[in-house]
């Protein structure tokens, strides 16, 4: 199983380039980062950091096709992948709904789906060809070109999804893979494989060769407990994002978090804390020891045809920027990357 982690780009710059050179001399696949107004622009950090690594890869994980220009981004990310040296990919959706809302724009109008996939045509075209002449429902062009180009002859683009089933359908039919955020179970993973393994059937894809990622709210150190708080801190944050029908398959009930997501709606993250049982942080997470954590990774993960774990690492820092709550005894970014290659990578199934 590859592994990688995701980061909310609020820390110092340098901070965030160290922490980059450290995975990538620990061998992490990639540094992903949110695509999003909220935090520090990711290809600004990622190409920052790309003369200053050798192996590990870049990209958004994920960027909102709904805010950013398909070609725009093909321009980034092909830049990225010269500075790189070929180390660069995308993930793209419809982009963060609480995000969108502040731009005055109800997703549910949108079309998402049908976006998305327009989206990933255009942005296949140009990515491979470098020129492109569409008339489609969401996008038009007429003869548009670019000199950015990526070094890689196939730069890898993938969907992030949720919901299902037709989403996870079409990342198996049309895309280079699905990165599947906020689900902790078994029955959510299987959920999501078996429905890539229909849509790569339909196009007589092998299913096995697409990347299928695990994007989890994470926190791990030897005080356990301590780690488990601060996965509890952030999961009212994400977990308003999570459509009814995936906290179900996350045995979650959506009436549980109503209050929750009423406290982070009004920008009261230390009263969605309060609210947020440590049972259901728990549901919602993968926190703990490194042992509780490898241990949840082998049950509800490994087994499911999952082949990429990415981890949201919560940390202090975190916490602070987002909550102003102070969390002792919680590792830093770059002291749980290392617990994580010392401890819980040698203990995956």
């Amino acid at each position: 199983m590859k592994l990688s982690y995701v980061m909310l780009p609020e820390y110092p710059a340098q901070e965030t380039i160290e922490s980059i050179k450290l995975a990538d001399q620990l061998g992490y696949y990639a540094a992903y980062a949110a695509d999003e107004t909220w935090h520090k622009d990711l290809w600004l950090l990622f190409a920052a950091a790309a003369d200053k690594t050798s192996n590990i890869r870049f990209g958004p994980n994920l960027s909102p096709i709904t805010l950013r220009e398909p070609t725009l981004i093909c321009q980034a990310a092909a830049t990225l992948d010269e500075l790189s040296g070929g180390r660069a990919e995308a993930v793209i959706s419809s982009g963060n709904f609480g995000l969108l809302a502040q731009y005055g724009i109800n997703w549910a109008k949108t079309k998402p789906l049908s976006r998305v996939k327009e989206a990933h045509q255009v942005m296949r075209t140009f990515l491979d060809e470098g020129a492109i002449t569409f008339d489609g429902e969401f996008y038009n062009y007429s003869g548009l070109f670019t000199f950015a180009r990526p070094v890689q002859e196939r730069l890898p683009l993938k969907l992030g999804a949720m919901r299902g089933p037709k989403s996870f359908q079409v990342a198996g039919e049309i895309s280079d893979g699905v990165h599947h955020a906020l689900s902790y179970t078994r029955q959510a993973y299987e959920y999501m494989v078996d429905n890539v393994k229909i849509g790569a059937q339909r196009a007589g894809r092998d299913w096995q060769s697409l990347d299928l990622g695990a994007w989890v709210v994470f926190a791990t150190g030897e005080d356990g407990a301590a780690a488990k708080q601060a996965a509890r801190a952030m999961v009212g944050l994400y977990a308003s994002s999570m459509p009814a029908e995936q906290l179900e398959r996350n045995g979650v009930d959506p009436a549980e978090l109503t209050e929750i997501i009423a406290a982070v709606g009004a920008g009261d993250l230390p009263k969605a804390y309060e609210l947020t049982p440590p049972e259901l942080a728990e549901k919602l997470s993968i926190a703990g020891t490194p042992e509780e954590c490898a241990a949840k990774i082998n049950s509800e993960i490994s087994p499911t045809g999952v082949n990429h774990l990415i981890l949201a690492i919560t940390d202090a820092a975190l916490v602070k920027a987002f909550s102003g709550m102070d969390l002792p005894g919680v590792l830093s970014l770059s002291e749980q990357l290392q617990l994580v290659h010392d401890k819980i990578k040698p203990a995956l199934g």
